[in-house]
C-alpha cells in the first residue's frame, strides 16, 4: 500500500509539474527510486560547493537496537537542519575489490552551499543533540570535507 501511495503522489506531482511552464517555474522534477521520492529542484540538488562525508564505525556493528537509535536520531537531526542541502545515509556493501573499505558501519554524505553553512550545521542544536544521543555507539568517526575544483 505504501508504494501505491507514493506512486499516486508522484503521479499528481508530475501532472502539476507538466501543467507549469518549466521556463518560468522553479519547480523541479521527481522520481521514485527505492521507494523514495527524489526531487531535483534547486533546493535539494547536490550542491557542488562543499561536500561533507562522514564514516562511523560502531562499537557493536551488529546491534540492531543501536542501529535503530542511530538512524532515528540522525534522520531527526537532518530533517531539521537548516544548512544540509542533500543527504545520503548509507551502510557498507560487501567489498568486491581490494581498494574498497567495507569496515565502516554507516556513512553520511551531505552538501552545503558554503564552508560557512557547513560550520553553522556543526553548531546547530540538533547536531549537538544527535552527538549526545549517539556518541556512545561509535568507536571511530572519520570526516572528509571537500570543496569543488571548478
Amino acid at each position: 500500500m505504501k508504494i501505491q501511495q507514493q506512486l499516486i503522489i508522484l503521479f499528481i506531482f508530475s501532472i502539476f509539474i507538466n501543467s507549469c511552464d518549466q521556463k518560468e517555474s522553479n519547480v523541479g522534477t521527481a522520481a521514485i527510486k527505492n521507494n523514495v521520492i527524489i526531487s531535483t529542484d534547486s533546493e535539494t540538488a547536490f550542491n557542488e560547493n562543499y561536500a561533507h562525508i562522514v564514516y562511523f564505525w560502531f562499537k557493536d556493528p551488529t546491534n540492531e537496537e543501536d542501529k535503530q537509535l542511530f538512524e532515528k536520531s540522525l534522520r531527526t537531526f537532518l530533517d531539521s537542519s537548516l544548512y544540509a542541502k542533500t543527504q545520503f545515509i548509507g551502510s557498507a556493501p560487501r567489498a568486491t575489490r581490494e581498494v574498497v573499505d567495507d569496515t565502516f558501519t554507516y556513512n553520511l554524505v551531505l552538501s552545503f552551499a558554503s564552508a560557512e553553512d557547513q560550520q553553522a550545521y556543526q553548531d546547530e542544536a540538533a547536531h549537538k543533540k544527535f552527538i549526545k544521543e549517539c556518541a556512545h555507539l561509535w568507536e571511530k568517526v572519520i570526516v572528509y570535507d571537500a570543496t569543488s575544483i571548478r
